[in-house]
């Protein structure tokens, strides 16, 4: 008996709760940015306002509502290089300043080089020739500052006054509390501040591109020295800035346009704590570092090319879509219209989507939008991970919790690797993958490596599963191809168009693709010797070695891409995508043995023999062995880089491992968890809408269908919910598509048609419950049946197909699939494609968007 679906799941009201809450965040999304972020629609002034620090050492400072970039001295050219910097002010912002240049340039110093240097100016230039001046002018009122904001500073001969910077900033006041007798005090600074303002609002020519008043610094009166304690008071800094406010602050009522944009980074004092500072008034260099790093998106953000990732959003615009990519916006947007359409003219009195012919259209394209909005405007905010080792240990054991609650035993043994157990297995380790991404672990390395051991096992059931397919049912014709890639690109490449972004970015989809078609090289080449099994071994070896000479010599793949990029105008990395194919590169050909030595078992009756159950007892005792030696072996290792070296060689052991534990006996292969059954049916949906849909900034960031940072907690759960259902609806709706895009049903893979008698037939024991599917697909098909049949005999030949090059010319016989006959009129049946005719037609299409497309 397979798993079925949990109950609640199939009920109207999980549909209408979900339905309801995308619309309840649609709507306050359009609230939040049509009202209340009317103003400030980029976060410019929500950078500088608003924000919290998300960790404990002070290190990852979070925006209210947006992303942060983290500026290395490479990003600078951007919008610095070759441009003026100044800083104006006292000790405070003398700090900022070295700390801003350090930023800039890492080989500049960070602090003055010696003390007898402090009260004086300063000027760097960076790599990037960006010119970094600071003016010691704590009062605000030296020449050098009133050149600056004079109307005739174009006329001065004096470099320092006559360049427009492209950032100024002014830092004053608690040397007019300090020294109150000789500066006048806060009378003084108040009409000083009135002169500066004054005349900065008078300049014909732009004083600056961005222009910085800095909030007077709040201090710590338990650290300050008496002479400071006795001058510098709270109350006197909180008026100041209060004045700074009033004078700088548009009106919230009108939409005032300042001429110069000028700004007043209040959350600088927000991001200040009393463990963070030794004598009270100056903070450690990562608090002030942190406050330059604002100042750089304030001011750079939205210089940068607006193409992906687009991980940076305070400060920054969405881009408009180029001319091409606005084609595939609309194409989507009216595709998924017409089915609506077309499914409201056959039934008007039932409803706009009762029509389950036309549903999948529907709830695809419109499940390609919401992700766009998500991801490409403003509707929904953005903000950075955070990770915290308790909410990772919450969200670990509270997933364990609902998995063994939801454990299910069939009422017979199952089988080695059958589907609940995959789909299961499937689904646990996707949960852990999306609590890494979700949380941003990568950095950690304890919990990075057994991630690579998840992605290379997901390696291991396409090796498996596939092998296992070939050698039963023979079938290498075109139609399989088809079937299998479409169902795990049709998502993919769809996104990789809407969102403007690489295909191999979205590197699961792109990785198992091309394992598939080496699988079927390997086993399609002298296909008609497979049943000789030294002969599989050694092909399945020599692929093995042929591929990694292959990826060993870094220019044969550098130059297959300069063959795509040249004729197919795609632009991939031949470096990144070596990464991410020799960290597992070697696990595939594991599945594929291992799934040869399951059939050769079952084909000798090996479990029949007497010492077998010693065997399965030796076995898992080495198995338990394997894995605790792993766990320690992992944690000891130095860092994630040094594992690496290691897992293409090593991770197979655990997997290994698991596979033989979690089959030792017939009461674990009956049982499995329907929770993460159910997630697993649709774990090659939820990796790549997790990019934008539950993650954000192309996973870079988290995305908030809840504002505040403060509801985090909340946001996690409802954005849960609906990233969970939108992307099991995807993947019926995709199931679905694939079927009649291949003209084929809806199960996956199919059996070969023309085989004979008995090709439609479960071949072997546990046919149904082996893993026969596309990893991480998992078809809609009911597979009761065939659990029940799961132990018959297997055939002593598998069923032999014609390769489909010698078919091609027979046309295709199968099934037309009942859904989907949006463009099924009498008249164009005569004309339909047929499955290669389709495909080539996605080709050409995908050519021409490629040869037309322009970045924004």
């Amino acid at each position: 008996m397979v798993t079925k679906k949990l109950n609640f799941l199939d009920s109207s009201w999980y549909h209408y709760l979900a339905l309801s809450t995308i619309t309840f965040a649609v709507v306050t999304g359009l609230f939040r940015f049509t009202i209340l972020d009317r103003h400030d629609p980029i976060h410019c002034n929500t950078l500088v306002t608003k924000g919290s620090w998300l960790d404990v050492p002070h290190r990852n400072w979070q925006p209210e509502g947006c992303m942060l970039h983290s500026y290395q001295p490479k990003d600078i050219s951007h919008c610095l290089a070759s441009r003026r910097v100044v800083f104006i002010g006292d000790s405070v912002a003398r700090k900022l300043y070295f700390e801003f240049v350090h930023l800039v340039d890492h080989k500049l110093p960070n602090a003055p080089p010696d003390d007898e240097q402090k009260h004086s100016d300063h000027s760097f230039i960076s790599v990037s020739q960006t010119k970094l001046d600071f003016v010691w002018d704590p009062f605000l009122n030296s020449s050098t500052t009133v050149a600056l904001t004079s109307s005739s500073k174009q006329h001065s001969a004096d470099p320092r006054t006559s360049e427009r910077p492209a950032l100024l900033a002014f830092g004053s006041g608690l040397w007019y509390l300090r020294y109150a007798d000789a500066s006048g005090g806060l009378p003084a600074w108040e009409a000083n501040i009135e002169t500066i303002i004054k005349a900065i609002s008078e300049v014909y020519d732009k004083l600056a591109d961005q222009v910085i008043f800095l909030p007077v610094e709040e201090v710590v009166p338990s650290k300050l020295t008496q002479e400071r304690l006795d001058t510098m008071h709270s109350s006197d800094i909180d008026a100041m800035n209060a004045d700074l406010y009033q004078r700088i602050k548009p009106s919230p009522f009108f939409d005032t346009i300042p001429a110069v944009p000028l700004s007043l980074p209040l959350v600088f004092n927000k991001m200040l704590d009393d463990s963070q500072t030794e004598d009270g008034l100056h903070f450690v260099d990562s608090v002030v570092r942190a406050q330059a790093n604002i100042l750089l998106n304030l001011r750079c953000n939205n210089e940068w090319p607006k193409t992906f990732p687009m991980d940076k959003t305070c400060c920054r615009s969405y881009p408009w879509p180029s001319p091409m990519h606005l084609v595939v916006i609309a194409g989507i947007a009216l595709f998924t219209f017409l089915a609506l359409c077309r499914s409201y003219l056959e039934s008007p009195k039932q409803g706009w989507v009762t029509n389950k012919e036309y549903l999948p259209m529907v709830v695809f394209g419109a499940a390609i939008w919401m992700i766009y909005v998500a991801d490409r405007t403003g509707l929904w905010l953005k903000e950075h991970k955070s990770f915290n080792p308790w909410t990772f240990a919450f969200l670990s054991l509270t997933s364990l919790g609902i998995g063994l609650a939801t454990i299910h035993r069939a009422d017979k043994d199952l089988g080695f690797l059958n589907r609940d157990q995959t789909d299961e297995w499937k689904g646990w380790m996707q949960v852990a993958i999306l609590i890494y991404h979700y949380l941003g672990a990568s950095k950690i390395s304890g919990i990075y490596n057994p991630i690579r051991v998840l992605v290379a096992a997901y390696l291991f059931m396409t090796g498996y599963g596939h092998t296992t397919f070939y050698m039963k049912k023979a079938d290498f014709g075109f139609l399989r191809i088809a079937q299998v890639m479409v169902r795990l690109n049709l998502l993919t490449l769809a996104l990789a168009y809407t969102m403007n972004t690489d295909y191999l970015s979205y590197y699961f989809a792109p990785l198992v693709s091309m394992w598939f078609l080496i699988i079927y090289a390997t086993m399609a080449i002298g296909s008609r010797l497979n049943d000789n099994t030294p002969f599989l071994v050694a092909k399945i070896l020599l692929s093995m070695g042929l591929f990694a000479a292959f990826m060993q010599e870094a220019w044969l793949l550098e130059a297959f891409f300069q063959v795509l990029e040249r004729i197919f105008f795609i632009h991939w990395s031949a470096r990144e995508w070596t990464f991410r194919v020799t960290l597992d590169q070697y696990v595939v050909y594991f599945g594929m043995l291992a799934a040869l030595a399951v059939i050769k078992i079952r084909e000798h009756h090996l479990t029949d023999h007497p010492r077998w159950p010693m065997f399965v007892k030796a076995w898992t005792a080495g198995s338990t062995l394997v894995l605790f030696w792993f766990m320690g072996f992992e944690l000891m290792q130095e860092s994630k880089f040094t594992y690496n070296g290691w897992h293409p060689y090593i991770s197979f052991l655990p997997i290994g491992a698991f596979v033989v534990l979690r089959n030792a006996s017939p009461l674990l292969r009956s049982c499995s968890s329907r929770a993460f059954a159910f997630i697993g049916k649709c774990s090659l949906e939820t990796f790549v809408i997790q990019y934008h849909l539950w993650l954000a900034g192309d996973t870079k960031g988290i995305l908030l269908l809840v504002p505040g940072t403060r509801w985090r907690p909340v946001n996690f759960m409802v954005s849960t919910f609906v990233f969970i259902y939108v992307s099991h609806q995807v993947a019926w709706a995709t199931g679905k598509m694939t079927a009649w895009i291949c003209d084929t049903d809806e199960s996956l893979p199919l059996s070969a048609r023309r085989g004979g008698p008995g090709s439609g037939q479960n071949d072997a024991s546990g046919a149904s419950s082996t893993l026969e599917t596309v990893p991480l697909v998992t078809g809609n098909e009911d597979h009761s049946n065939a659990a029940e049949d799961g132990h018959r005999p297997e055939p002593d030949t598998p069923i032999r197909v014609p390769p489909w090059i010698h078919r091609l010319s027979e046309g295709t016989t199968q099934r037309r699939a009942p859904a989907l006959r949006i463009w099924h009129s009498e008249s164009w049946k005569h004309r339909m494609l047929g499955v290669e005719g389709k495909i080539g037609v996605a080709v050409v299409c995908m050519w021409l968007a490629n040869a037309l497309w322009t970045d924004p």
